[in-house]
C-alpha cells in the first residue's frame, strides 16, 4: 500500500460515517434545504415574480411555484444568456452545462458556486463509502479513466460553457491528476471515434484500476482494447478492480461487459446529470441509490401517472412510499425551481431513501392505451435473455399503427450478440415476460387489440451506425428504451438485417 491510498483510508471512513449519520436526518435536512433556496431565492428575479417572500411551507411553495421543464423554464435561462445577474439565483453562474437530448434540442443548465459541490463531492464521496466499506484503496494507486466530453468551454453570455463531463474534469483534485487517463488533449478530441482511437493508444499499456463511464460508451472502449490486444480487458489490466457507471440502467450491458472483462470487478453506479447529482450507490450490499438529501436539492416527487395533470400533487420525502413509481422534480441552489428533469424513480426503501431509476416521462409507449414504460421492457427482455442464454447489445422498442389491415403491435429493434436461431419463439417470451408487468398490455392482447410483439434483428454495431448518422455518437448520449412514436424505429429501419 502506497502512501496515497494509506492516507486515502481515514478520509473514506470519516465520509462514510457522515453518509451514515446523514441517513437518518434525511427529513430534517431537506426542510433546512427547503428554507435555505427561499431565503436566496426570493431576491431573485424568478423569486419575485413568484412571490417567494410569502412562501413558508411546501404546501405554499408548490401553490407559488408550477412545475416546469427545460422550455417553460427557458424565458429565465435566455436572461442569464443575455448576461443579466440575480435571474434564478444569486448574481450569474460560474458554468452553463450544455446539454442535448437524442431528439430534443441544446439545454444550456445553469451551475452556481453553491451547486458545483453537489457535483464534486457526490462522486468523491460514492467512491469513499466504497473505499471504507470493502477496504479497496489500491485502486487510487493505478491510473484511472472517465470516458467524458470535451473539456474545453466555450463563452455564452460571459459565462463557460460545455459538457458537464467537461465541466467537472476541470475540478479533478490535484492529488488525482497523476493517476487520471486519458490526457487533456485527447479528450479535447471532438470526434467519437478518432478520439476512442486515441484514448485506446493512451491507455493499452497502462496499469488501469477504475474505468468510469456510460456502459454502451465503455463497451465500445472495451471492444477496441480485445480488438488491438487480443485479451480480455481483464488480463490486459490485472489490477483492474472498479467499474463506476450511470446514465443508463446498467443492467442490459452487465453481461457482455463482464464478458469482455473476463472475470468480475465491483461496480459503482451513479445518477448525475447536468441538473444535478440526485443518487449514488453507497454499498456494495444494499438495493438502490442513497438519494442525496443534504447537497443544496429539495426533492418533490409527483405520481407517475399524474405528471401531466393540471394540479398533481407534489409530495415531499416524508410522504413518499416504497414501490410507486415518481416523476422526479428537484430545487437546487443551482437556480432550478420546480423543475422536472424527465426520469421516474421507484423507492426500493424508505429507511434510508434509496431509490432506482425506472425510465424516462417521454419514453413510454401508450399508442393504444397500455401505458409501458422503460423498466418494463428492461424487464421482459433481460428475464427471457437470462432464461435463453442471449447477449443483447442495445434494442429500443416502438407502437406500430397499422391503418388498414391487421392489428397494431409494439416493434422491438435488437442488436443481439447472436441472433436466436428460433426468433419468433423468443418474440413469444418477451410478450408473455412483458405480459406479465403490465396489466394494461396483457389485456390488449387478451382482447386481440393488439398483436404480440414483433422482433426485427439490428446488424452488428447497427446502433452505433445510426447514432453516428444523426451526429449523437460518443459522449453522453443513448438512445432511448422506447417511445411512443416512429422517429428511431424509422431511423433504425436501415440498420437492421
Amino acid at each position: 500500500m502506497n502512501l496515497k491510498s494509506l492516507l486515502a483510508r481515514p478520509f473514506a471512513n470519516y465520509i462514510y460515517n457522515k453518509t451514515r449519520k446523514g441517513m437518518h436526518t434525511a427529513l430534517e435536512d431537506q426542510e433546512m434545504i427547503l428554507k435555505g433556496l427561499l431565503k436566496t431565492g426570493k431576491n431573485t428575479i424568478f423569486g419575485k415574480d413568484h412571490q417567494l417572500t410569502a412562501v413558508n411551507s411546501h404546501q405554499e411553495f408548490a401553490a407559488a411555484v408550477p412545475v416546469r421543464d427545460y422550455e417553460q423554464l427557458k424565458p429565465y435561462i435566455n436572461q442569464i444568456k443575455e448576461g443579466k445577474q440575480n435571474v434564478l439565483w444569486n448574481g450569474k453562474p460560474i458554468y452553463l452545462a450544455k446539454t442535448s437530448g437524442t431528439t430534443s434540442g441544446v439545454k444550456y443548465i445553469p451551475i452556481t458556486k453553491d451547486s458545483i459541490p453537489n457535483h464534486i463531492n457526490t462522486a468523491r464521496n460514492a467512491l469513499l463509502c466504497y473505499m471504507a466499506e470493502t477496504g479497496n484503496a489500491a485502486f487510487t494507486t493505478g491510473k484511472m479513466i472517465f470516458l467524458s466530453g470535451s473539456p474545453e468551454l466555450e463563452r455564452v453570455g460571459g459565462i463557460p460553457t460545455g459538457r458537464l463531463s467537461g465541466i467537472v474534469n476541470h475540478h479533478v483534485p490535484g492529488y488525482l491528476r497523476a493517476n487520471q487517463l486519458p490526457s487533456y488533449a485527447t479528450n479535447c478530441i471532438e470526434d467519437w471515434e478518432t478520439k476512442l482511437d486515441q484514448i485506446v493508444a493512451e491507455t493499452i499499456n497502462k496499469d488501469m484500476t477504475l474505468i468510469s463511464g456510460i456502459p454502451p460508451w465503455m463497451q465500445m472502449y472495451f471492444d477496441r482494447l480485445i480488438e488491438k490486444s487480443g485479451k480480455k480487458v481483464g488480463e490486459l489490466f490485472p489490477h483492474f478492480s472498479v467499474m463506476v457507471q450511470g446514465g443508463v440502467n446498467f443492467e442490459p450491458y452487465k453481461a457482455k461487459l463482464f464478458e469482455s472483462i473476463g472475470r468480475k470487478v465491483d461496480t459503482i453506479e451513479l445518477f448525475p446529470a447536468s441538473e444535478g447529482f440526485f443518487a449514488f450507490q453507497d454499498s456494495q450490499e444494499a438495493e438502490g441509490l442513497l438519494l442525496n438529501t443534504n447537497s443544496g436539492i429539495f426533492f418533490e416527487f409527483i405520481p407517475a401517472g399524474e405528471i401531466f395533470q393540471e394540479n398533481p400533487r407534489r409530495l415531499s420525502l416524508k410522504d413518499v412510499k416504497v414501490g410507486e413509481n415518481y416523476a422526479l422534480i428537484i430545487n437546487s441552489n443551482a437556480g432550478l425551481w420546480g423543475y422536472n428533469i424527465g426520469d421516474t424513480v421507484k423507492f426500493v426503501s424508505t429507511d434510508p431513501y434509496r431509490i432506482v431509476v425506472t425510465g424516462r416521462i417521454k419514453h413510454f409507449i401508450s399508442a393504444f392505451g397500455e401505458h409501458v414504460i422503460g423498466e418494463e421492457v428492461e424487464y421482459a427482455l433481460l428475464k427471457t435473455a437470462a432464461e435463453t442464454g442471449m447477449h443483447i447489445t442495445e434494442f429500443t422498442v416502438a407502437p406500430m399503427i397499422q391503418q388498414h389491415e391487421g392489428k397494431s403491435y409494439h416493434e422491438w429493434f435488437i442488436e443481439f450478440e447472436q441472433v436466436p436461431a428460433d426468433l419468433e419463439a423468443f418474440a413469444e417470451k418477451v410478450d408473455r415476460n412483458l405480459r406479465e408487468k403490465n396489466v394494461y398490455y396483457d389485456d390488449l392482447i387478451g382482447g386481440n387489440i393488439l398483436q404480440t410483439l414483433r422482433i426485427r434483428p439490428v446488424r452488428k454495431n447497427g446502433f452505433i451506425d445510426y447514432m453516428r448518422g444523426i451526429g449523437k455518437l460518443g459522449g453522453q448520449n443513448k438512445v432511448p428504451r422506447l417511445s411512443n412514436d416512429r422517429q428511431i424505429a424509422e431511423g433504425l429501419a436501415g440498420f437492421t438485417e
